[in-house]
């Protein structure tokens, strides 16, 4: 007999201690490091994040340089996870996004599973007619999908034990301008920090606020 059963790779009991434990950090520890095998399993699972029709219409760049998250601070409301956390990730996503990025896509597609791309045609028709719509639909289609990888890296580092913060607080042209990322085709869209919690932030122990789960999970 087939075994149709769930294969756990955590326990159910591990992920919601580690979803639990996981907060918007406020403070970070300037001296954490996030250790650098735990980062590069962030980073692919950055990769991994699902997207409409796997598109992957976004790139994540990682300011490793302090100089230039000390350029950036004064574009986030001087808030201070820029430059205490150990990392800081932009989530951005591509400009004027067309039939040239479905081709590429294609490509890789052909590529990785070793197929004809004539075999992809009706997949290709989709696609395009997906990024053909107005352009201001198209960025608000890719910008949800952009949130997608957010959440995907927010919840893997939850499992990995990283303290993280989503931060929607910068002003995005100025980020734009401090990385050059406009000439380069991309814009950001939200970033996120991510290292290791201060004893200091007053939220690392307020107990977390949710309705219960029989006013926002209904069965149907």
């Amino acid at each position: 007999m087939t075994d149709t059963a769930v294969a756990h790779i955590a326990t159910p009991e591990d992920l919601l201690a580690a979803l639990g434990h996981r907060y918007a950090v406020k403070k970070f520890d300037p001296a954490g490091k996030v250790p650098d095998d735990v980062w590069k399993a962030l980073e692919e699972a950055l990769v991994l994040s699902p997207s409409s029709f796997g598109l992957q219409p976004w790139k994540f760049f990682v300011v490793d340089d302090r100089a230039v998250r000390a350029k950036l601070r004064p574009a986030s409301w001087d808030q201070s996870q820029i430059t205490d956390a150990d990392k800081l990730v932009v989530f951005a996503v591509r400009k004027c996004f067309g039939p040239a990025d479905v081709e590429h896509f294609l490509d890789r597609i052909a590529e990785v599973r070793r197929v004809d791309k004539e075999t992809l045609a009706s997949f290709k028709q989709m696609m395009l007619h997906s990024v053909s719509q107005p352009p201001e639909q198209v960025e608000a289609w890719l910008t949800r999908q952009v949130y997608i990888a957010l959440g995907v890296f927010l919840a893997a580092s939850a499992a990995l034990g990283v303290d993280a913060c989503p931060m929607e607080g910068f002003d995005k042209n100025e980020f734009d301008r401090i990385l050059g990322l406009s000439p380069k085709g991309w814009k950001a869209v939200v970033i996120a920090t991510a290292g290791v919690r201060s004893a200091e932030d007053a939220y690392a122990n307020a107990e977390k606020v949710r309705f219960p789960l029989n006013e926002v999970v209904q069965h149907l």
